[in-house]
């Protein structure tokens, strides 16, 4: 900028001085011009624009350059700025796209382990009610059982029986439960079937009075009893319970047989009676 003005300062005093050279030869021509027409000297001062005109509009020009150049300046680092956060937004763009591809994959999985739950969750209700149906119809026999049994076997699985629901269908006891019990007395059940064993109980004897006896039961099929008095009976079970008759003729043997229960005596082959159905 400065070398402009240098340059147009070294300009301006030679402009002067050939004005300075041709100014009277333009007077002099002047004088053989017409009256009233303009020295042609005078109008090209007139079109000439001054000093202090050139400086300002030097002055306007330097500015409008300034003005363009921060502009641009301006533009260029708007323009870094925006690319900026327009590669940042691709970016977060792209993590979002990434993440909503997962979400999607966890959703299709979750939907197919749904899926498979409810197929497992249908499949063990179907499988539940087979259970609780095996369960009623293992109940109901074992209550037809219940009167074939003795009456120390009945006392033995007692709590097990009250566990029975009364009404299947309004049950709250799961089938698992309703099968452990049942197992339970079928258990005891047929632990009593595999034993001897003896018990007292209050039996009618022939005369029709009730006395105490000692009872010896073979397993489930048949009981022998003996009274103080040595009156002796049969017990077999029926549909409708236990059936009790007099043995009189059997007296000895009963006795005998208790006596090598209870270690009274050796160990020896006792014949009773016994009838098979």
């Amino acid at each position: 900028m400065q070398r402009f003005l240098n340059v147009f300062r070294a300009r301006v005093p030679a402009r002067a001085a050939v004005a300075g050279v041709l100014a009277p030869a333009l007077a002099a021509l002047s004088i053989g011009a017409p009256q009233g027409a303009p020295p042609a000297a005078e109008a090209d001062a007139a079109r000439q624009p001054s000093l202090e005109e050139t400086r300002l509009t030097l002055a306007k020009w330097i500015e409008t350059q300034q003005i363009i150049a921060k502009e641009r300046n301006d533009w260029q680092q708007g323009k870094e700025i925006l690319q900026g956060r327009i590669d940042l937004v691709g970016k977060e763009v792209g993590v979002l796209k990434e993440r909503i591809r997962q979400s999607e994959e966890a959703v299709a999985l979750s939907d197919r382990k749904r899926d498979e739950l409810l197929a497992q969750d249908a499949e063990l209700k179907a499988l539940g009610e087979q259970l609780a149906t095996a369960a009623t119809v293992m109940e109901e026999q074992v209550r037809s059982l219940l009167k074939q049994l003795p009456d120390p076997v009945k006392g033995r699985i007692a709590p097990l029986v009250e566990r029975i629901p009364a009404d299947p269908a309004a049950t709250r006891v799961t089938p698992a439960e309703r099968f452990q019990n049942v197992l339970g007395i079928l258990n005891e059940v047929n632990k009593a079937n595999s034993e001897i064993s003896v018990a007292y109980e209050i039996r009618t004897l022939a005369d029709g009075s009730s006395s105490e006896v000692q009872v010896i039961y073979l397993g489930l099929a048949q009981a022998y009893f003996l009274s103080p008095k040595g009156e002796a009976g049969i017990g077999r079970p029926t549909e409708d319970g236990w059936k009790w008759e007099p043995a009189p003729g059997a007296a000895n043997q009963i006795l005998l047989a208790l006596e090598v229960i209870e270690g009274k005596h050796v160990p020896t082959f006792v014949p009773l009676p016994i009838k098979i159905r």
